[in-house]
């Protein structure tokens, strides 16, 4: 069974972002970019499906200008067999990655379809939805458990309140919640090995897709300074604050 894993090239999380003085985007030039952290813990689950035996072939999917060849890298580092970036420039919105990412599914044709709950640089959450919809295929979302039996796969969801077991008939796409699975380390002579292996490169534009932004951003903004805390000395001290502030 082949497995298509989706990655998005991010800020990374340990970076500090700040927005452009025009307040047009976030600054990214000159900033270390990574692999989204739950488009990895995706890989990660994907490895572990291959290496019980559920999977067979594990391809890593990405979507940008050639950049963001180096998420591809980390992925093959991280024991993906293949790699294919769909070169595109521009803005990318969710609905055009879905439809993109569609394309790439009509290709591969992968059984399974996983990829990170959210992407921490617009924390949107509907790529999966919305590939999945358009597939016409089962999804399991938020996903902290991923087992494959038969021709079905077993998810356990995140949901408010405890977690929910959902049983998807393949082919299905799964997003990766926070506890699916930790990323192994992936050693320096791996990444090595990976700069050397072939990454498929296809233009966007030649998937006959129409993937133009549906919506425009007015404007980016720093969120307003909070007032600092004050330490109170009793229970009878803090009601006095509340009250002050007009709250209780």
């Amino acid at each position: 069974m082949k497995a298509l894993v989706a990655v998005k090239r991010v800020v990374d999380h340990n970076v500090h972002v700040h927005i452009k003085p025009d307040g047009s985007a976030v600054e990214t030039a000159g900033v270390k970019m990574s692999v989204n952290p739950f488009d990895e813990i995706a890989i990660e689950a994907a490895l572990r499906l291959k290496e019980s035996g559920a999977v067979s072939e594990i391809v890593a999917v990405t979507l940008g200008e050639a950049a963001s060849q180096d998420v591809l890298r980390h992925a093959l580092a991280m024991g993906v067999d293949r790699a294919v970036l769909v070169e595109a420039h521009g803005e990318l919105q969710p609905l055009g990655v879905a439809k993109l990412l569609q394309a790439v599914v009509a290709r591969e044709a992968p059984q399974l379809v996983l990829l990170g709950k959210q992407a921490i640089d617009d924390d949107a959450g509907q790529v999966g939805q919305m590939l999945a919809a358009r597939l016409g295929v089962g999804q399991g979302t938020f996903a902290s458990v991923l087992t494959v039996e038969g021709g079905e796969v077993r998810v356990v969801r995140e949901v408010d309140g405890g977690t929910e077991t959902v049983a998807l008939k393949l082919p299905a796409v799964i997003t990766a919640d926070l506890r699916l699975a930790e990323p192994r380390f992936v050693k320096l002579p791996n990444l090595m090995m990976a700069k050397k292996k072939p990454i498929d490169t296809i233009a966007a534009d030649s998937l006959g897709v129409d993937y133009a932004p549906r919506l425009k951003q007015l404007k980016l903004a720093e969120p307003p300074q909070r007032a600092p805390g004050v330490k109170v000395g009793s229970v009878a001290e803090l009601v006095q604050k509340l009250r002050e502030a007009k709250v209780v």
